[in-house]
């Protein structure tokens, strides 16, 4: 089944997102209206590869006072500015009803992807992306198994776009004495679902995608990528292993390595689209780590870029923070037609050779 994109583009529908159990209002006919809205620039200066006052440069001090080592590969280290941790005020006051509170207890920490300040996830080998894949795994593992801890969440803040201060390449984890409402939401989805037909929903979502195919951006006997059907950002993309396992720990060895180039792809695809180091938020979507059964719960990555055009970010204002319903202003079908027309070998590299 093969669409023309620009056609799709005009696309005026409502889509069911069933792993939210909501609708997206896909108004892709909206993406090229006039705009004299904000434009936002990207600062593309080249970056040199150390810088002597960034916080996670090896050797340097970072601003909670401690000094990084002179670290040659991927760098764990607890948060100097954790939003939950062990040292939470135990003595909450509690607020009359309805309103509640409790300990903001847990751990944060932080993984510089590379010693290099100017490398990106798109630029690097697949041994080093291997290596996250990794780490991610035995963070999810070890935190997961702390008795304060209920849930696990990695996540990458890509570009200043999306809030980050600092350009080194590196990602978080939220290890938390509270499950996150994403992660509740697909859960409850996920269960309702395999109660109600016997079957996984994430599974068949995958069987959806490759039935009609043109979403699907890389693809090999492990893992596939996808612009979902009911994609809320514009080149929003799922990234997810073909077996069912709630957990990144559960992967082998081999979806270790798929996953990884996998990640690569996606990445490539992004910076290669408009020739930028392309953000997003990136965030694994894994069960609770509380011991209960969570077999219906497909683990999977979800990129959420906010660029709709290489200068306009997509504004969340009245239809989504008021009335709570997500209204996107492209064709999912247009945007993965674009991503797959980019080459898979990263711009920069192929400026170097010539």
């Amino acid at each position: 089944m093969n669409a023309d994109p620009e056609r799709a583009s005009g696309l005026w529908e409502e889509r069911w997102h069933p792993l939210r159990e909501e609708w997206v209002v896909i108004a892709a006919h909206r993406q090229n209206r006039p705009w004299s809205g904000a434009v936002v620039s990207i600062d593309e200066a080249p970056k040199p590869s150390y810088v002597a006052d960034c916080y996670l440069c090896p050797g340097n001090k970072r601003v909670g006072g401690a000094s990084n080592p002179d670290y040659e590969s991927i760098y764990v280290f607890d948060n100097d500015h954790p939003c939950v941790g062990p040292e939470a005020p135990e003595d909450v006051v509690l607020p009359p009803g309805p309103y509640k509170a409790r300990r903001a207890n847990g751990l944060a920490r932080v993984i510089s992807f590379s010693p290099n300040h100017s490398l990106t996830v798109a630029e690097m080998s697949h041994k080093t992306i291997s290596e996250i894949v990794r780490v991610w795994q035995r963070q999810t593992f070890e935190l997961g198994k702390r008795p304060e801890v209920n849930h696990v969440l990695c996540f990458e803040n890509k570009g200043e776009v999306v809030g980050v201060s600092n350009p080194h390449p590196h990602g978080q984890i939220y290890a938390t004495n509270f499950v996150f409402k994403t992660i509740e939401q697909e859960l409850t989805a996920s269960r309702r679902y395999h109660q109600e037909t016997d079957r996984y929903l994430f599974a068949d979502i995958i069987a959806a995608e490759q039935a009609d195919g043109r979403r699907i951006l890389y693809e090999d006997e492990h893992v596939i990528a996808f612009v979902p059907y009911f994609a809320r950002y514009a080149y929003e993309i799922y990234l997810a292993p073909k077996r069912c396992v709630s957990h990144i720990y559960a992967l082998r060895d081999d979806e270790v390595e798929a996953l990884a180039r996998g990640l690569k792809n996606v990445t490539v695809r992004f910076d290669n689209l408009w020739q930028m180091s392309f953000p997003y938020v990136m965030a694994l979507h894994q069960a609770p780590t509380d011991g209960g059964d969570y077999s219906p719960f497909h683990f999977f990555i979800a990129f959420h870029p906010p660029l709709r055009r290489p200068s306009v970010l997509k504004y969340l204002a009245g239809p989504e923070i008021g009335g709570g319903n997500f209204i996107s202003d492209t064709s999912p079908e247009a945007k993965a037609a674009e991503l797959l027309a980019v080459p898979t070998i990263h711009y920069r590299e192929r400026e170097e050779e010539q």
